[in-house]
């Protein structure tokens, strides 16, 4: 099996940013390392601070946040870094070529239960200006020159994509490298498995609620089509079937709150997903425009996410237009 590196020069990607992937591969071993501790190492449960989001913090969410930057930092290649769990960016290196923007541990909430958690990151050019402030992050995720996540589950994974197809490394222990494990991953245009948050049915959007009403009647209903549920509630868990095995991803907007109505993060998480599944052959959506299409406002703009098997996708936004 092929490793990490030598995979991506032999896909000719520029050393620059090979470095920068190679700090990402050294950040996903001491993750995974503290994960795997858990109780032993004293990480598990909450801290008494929130983030920038309003969220409690996990322990692991500092600790990752911090080992992703100190690392990260390093690589001489990095101009800035922008986190899911800091209110600003981090400047690195003056002359770096790229920016990162990252959740450090996605799922978070499922760590005291040991279940499947993850790191999303979203890889920029630094654009011409270059001002050394949070603007640099404002790209539409197009501009994006790599993207993926590290799953840290039974066994530790990285789903990559530098634009040329989904490939996925899984960690060997025994050498400590990344070796090829899947290339040129593919999601069938159509799905009878879909993963959303049923308990917010009440707050959707009432095209989202008949769309899901149809998909719950299975043969009975519009669809004439069983469907099952999946739902791990951890984002980098629940795509992660996607991209294996297919299915549709929602997390639509949610009438509870005026100022927040979505909940995923368009630089953290919605971008690198949905360039991650557009690359597979899906479509990544947010119920008005492809999600890559969206040009960013703030670096924690939020965005509906509906990505997955491209008819599927394209049958929910249908439900939605004839709605409104």
């Amino acid at each position: 099996m092929q490793r990490l590196i030598p995979t991506l020069r032999q896909d000719q990607v520029d050393e620059a940013l090979i470095s920068v992937i190679h700090s990402l591969q050294i950040t996903a071993k001491e993750i995974s390392f503290r994960v795997g501790q858990g109780d032993l190492a004293g990480v598990l449960g909450s801290t008494l601070s929130e983030n920038i989001q309003g969220e409690t913090q996990k322990k692991l969410d500092i600790l990752s946040n911090q080992l992703i930057k100190d690392i990260l930092l390093e690589c001489g290649h990095v101009r800035a870094v922008a986190s899911e769990e800091e209110e600003g960016i981090v400047l690195g290196h003056e002359n770096g070529e790229y920016l990162i923007a990252f959740d450090p541990l996605d799922g978070s909430s499922n760590i005291d239960i040991n279940s499947m958690v993850g790191t999303i990151f979203s890889i920029l050019p630094v654009p011409e200006n270059n001002s050394g402030t949070a603007d640099m992050f404002l790209q539409p995720g197009r501009n994006q020159v790599a993207a993926g996540y590290i799953l840290y589950g039974p066994s530790i994974m990285m789903a990559l994509t530098t634009g040329k197809g989904v490939k996925i490394f899984t960690l060997d222990q025994t050498v400590g490298e990344f070796l090829l494990t899947k290339r040129d991953l593919a999601i069938a245009p159509d799905t009878s498995e879909f993963a959303i948050n049923i308990s917010n049915y009440r707050h959707w959007q009432e095209g989202m609620q008949l769309y899901v009403d149809d998909l719950l009647a299975g043969t009975s209903g519009q669809r004439s089509k069983n469907f099952n549920m999946r739902w791990v509630a951890a984002m980098v868990a629940d795509v992660h079937r996607v991209l294996i095995r297919g299915g549709i991803f929602l997390y639509p907007w949610d009438a509870r709150s005026i100022d927040k109505p979505y909940k995923l993060r368009l630089m953290y998480e919605g971008n690198p997903m949905a360039m991650l599944v557009e690359q597979a052959g899906g479509l990544a959506h947010s119920g008005d425009m492809a999600i890559l299409d969206i040009q960013p406002t703030d670096i924690h703009q939020r965005v509906g996410i509906i990505l997955g098997a491209r008819n599927e996708v394209n049958a929910c936004l249908g439900y939605l237009k004839a709605s409104q």
